[in-house]
């Protein structure tokens, strides 16, 4: 079994894979965990991209419909869909370039975590960069 909740990536991720988060399922709805996690990467000097289908702006920050319409690299995919659709915005963060995916607590797939990872990409899931952040 693959160590997908290693803490030694996550902080790696946090701290070496750039400050551009794309963070898929952010919408304006306060009461997401999405939104929550989303003001805590600001506050920690993280630029956040909303990816969901309103394409809302969300915390200042322009929202787009999919990870393939952002117009600008993105360093890190935070994950905030269920596992069951998790697979397909990894293989989408491949596809877009970017250097890492964090799948939020909750959210695994072993078979997504392996393409990822196999593609070159950092991953980790089950994690809430939130938690992890403060704790640098």
């Amino acid at each position: 079994m693959t160590n997908f909740r290693d803490q030694a990536t996550a902080r790696e991720i946090l701290t070496s894979s750039g400050d551009t988060w794309a963070v898929v399922g952010l919408s304006n709805n306060t009461r997401r965990a999405a939104y929550g996690v989303a003001q805590v990467l600001q506050h920690f000097g993280k630029r956040v991209v909303p990816v969901h289908p309103k394409a809302e702006t969300v915390l200042g920050e322009q929202g787009y419909p999919t990870l393939a319409d952002i117009p600008f690299p993105v360093d890190v995919v935070d994950v905030f869909v269920n596992s069951a659709l998790a697979g397909e915005v990894a293989d989408q963060a491949v596809a877009a370039g970017a250097g890492a995916v964090w799948f939020q607590l909750d959210v695994i797939d072993e078979a997504a975590y392996q393409r990822t990872t196999a593609a070159g990409l950092r991953m980790v899931m089950d994690r809430c960069p939130a938690i992890e952040i403060p704790q640098l």
